[in-house]
């Protein structure tokens, strides 16, 4: 077995994956960026989010089945799944904390994926159950008390406006933490709907007000829900961060000379704001394998935000070979560069090229 160092001085080895303290390296001490927030700070803020909603909550229900209301039994659903939504984000946010050991060499920072990507099912399939005696009320409106509705919906509006100032107050660009905040923030706009359908029915007696409502929070639910479905699945995919394009990042770690060639390049999301990349580069020659490393990490650091990199640099043969599949027959196509006889994704050099 080939032994590897990290000794980030002259002596290391520029053919294996290095973290120099170079303009774009970064380190894990005192002196490099820090993976994750202010952890205490943000507990404290969804804490208190979380007990005003457990509290409110719990008056809704009675309220709700009182008033013979779907629209408040509904919103206090909404204000259940927001309360799981922020224990999951306290919970993820524990996990994520944890230093990286043994096999989980990223740690267990995509906890609050998991949490974000359970939250938003639990919205899609609470949207259902509630579509569904929503659609049923609509058809035999039971009797509604308007007034009763009205008022607290109201108290809703201002226990959910409270509550997602709280949780405005955390890290947001955590995944979790956007999840819990989008929680309440579509119960906000779900309670406004039915403050609406209680001022209807008090005022109109158009008791259908009620289902419509309800049906307006259904939708909520599913935009909301499908949302974080959607951005956890890309992280669990290992998709590129959605406001990074792939080919334009290999481009231009291709145009920067003395670079010759760029392939295996893989750009991921680790968790919420994390982004990572790992590349293999060649180099002309007469190239500073040391020199390019350090300036194409200062570049991604700089116009992709990436800090979080691995790049393999190694000089180019005099003659490039195409990448390719060992073995791989193409008619007069010359056969795999020796540096990588298995590469993933396109080939991105300088001047035109196939993606």
């Amino acid at each position: 077995m080939r032994a590897h160092d990290h000794d980030q001085g002259n002596g290391h080895d520029h053919r294996g994956h290095e973290h120099g303290p170079g303009p774009g390296g970064h380190g894990h001490g005192p002196g490099g960026h820090s993976h994750g927030v202010a952890a205490d700070a943000d507990r404290r803020w969804l804490a208190l989010a979380l007990g005003l909603i457990a509290a409110f909550m719990a008056v809704e229900v009675v309220v709700g089945v009182l008033a013979h209301s779907l629209a408040l039994i509904s919103d206090a659903a909404h204000m259940l799944t927001d309360a799981v939504s922020i224990v999951l984000a306290l919970i993820a946010m524990r996990l994520a904390a944890r230093p990286a050991r043994g096999g989980f060499t990223y740690g267990l920072k995509r906890a609050e994926i998991l949490s974000a990507q359970a939250n938003g099912l639990t919205l899609l399939l609470l949207a259902v159950w509630l579509a569904y005696e929503a659609v049923r009320r609509l058809l035999d409106p039971p009797p509604v008390e308007g007034g009763l509705v009205l008022v607290t919906a109201l108290a809703g509006i201002a226990v959910n406006v409270v509550a997602a100032w709280f949780i405005s107050k955390a890290n947001r660009t955590s995944l979790a933490v956007e999840g819990a905040y989008q929680h309440i923030l579509n119960d906000l706009f779900a309670f406004i709907g039915t403050a609406v359908a209680g001022l209807i029915v008090l005022t109109t007696g158009f008791r259908q007000a009620d289902s419509i409502a309800s049906l307006v929070v259904v939708a909520l639910m599913v935009k909301a829900g499908y949302g974080l479905v959607r951005e956890s699945g890309r992280i669990f995919l290992e998709a590129a961060p959605a406001h990074v394009d792939p080919d334009a990042v290999g481009d231009r770690l291709a145009g920067h000379p003395p670079v010759t060639e760029v392939h295996d390049l893989h750009i991921w999301t680790i968790t919420s704001g994390q982004a990572a990349l790992s590349a293999h580069v060649l180099v002309a020659p007469d190239g500073d394998c040391h020199a390019v490393r350090r300036d194409l990490e200062g570049l991604l650091a700089k116009e992709y935000g990436i800090t979080h990199t691995t790049l393999q640099v190694d000089h180019a043969q005099d003659a490039l070979l195409t990448v390719g599949r060992a073995g791989e027959a193409h008619g007069t196509r010359p056969p795999a560069d020796p540096h990588c006889a298995d590469a993933h994704g396109p080939v991105h050099r300088q001047g035109p090229h196939d993606h």
